[in-house]
């Protein structure tokens, strides 16, 4: 009854949660650090994290009204991670905020190239190329991390709405 006074103290997870961590899970497996030899750094793990996490706003995006409302959570619990794991390191309020903005604008670079790849204007090759790997990549890890997240893309495509706000990505 008291709920909305005390939200901290409830069990309920915000939206979003539930698709962010699956994101999450996705971003540790292995595959990309190893077959898809992303540098297993910060950077290349914030590269595959924003990737993955830009693939699913693509597929957000056809859902309309339903579909922003969990974008904006996605987002929102992006930031909320992001800037966690800055302060962790020891990053300070001055600079946190500044480095928080850069990042989301990292995602949101991220974003087009895979809306350009849905709409049939640009190859998950040369998308890949640009979300994952600042250097040039080997020919075979480009392919390998091309194709794991056309599977991505095409598992968040084949799941109901409901599906993808609980992270069930099939």
């Amino acid at each position: 009854m008291l709920g909305f006074l005390f939200r901290g103290l409830t069990a309920e997870r915000p939206s979003g949660t539930a698709l962010f961590d699956a994101l999450i899970a996705e971003a540790r497996h292995k595959h990309w650090y190893v077959e898809g030899q992303v540098p297993d750094t910060l950077d290349g793990r914030f590269a595959v994290v924003a990737t993955v996490t830009a693939i699913a706003v693509v597929r957000l995006e056809r859902e309309g009204a339903e579909g922003d409302r969990l974008s904006v959570a996605l987002a929102e619990r992006f930031i909320e991670v992001m800037e966690s794991e800055h302060r962790e390191l020891g990053l300070g309020d001055p600079a946190l905020g500044r480095t928080v903005r850069k990042l989301v604008a990292m995602l949101a670079w991220r974003t087009d190239p895979w809306r350009a790849v849905r709409a049939g204007k640009q190859s998950a090759i040369e998308a890949t190329r640009e979300s994952l790997y600042r250097e040039g990549a080997a020919v075979t890890a480009l392919k390998h991390s091309a194709a794991a997240l056309k599977r991505l893309a095409a598992r968040l495509e084949s799941a109901p709405l409901a599906d993808v706000e609980q992270g069930r990505l099939r």
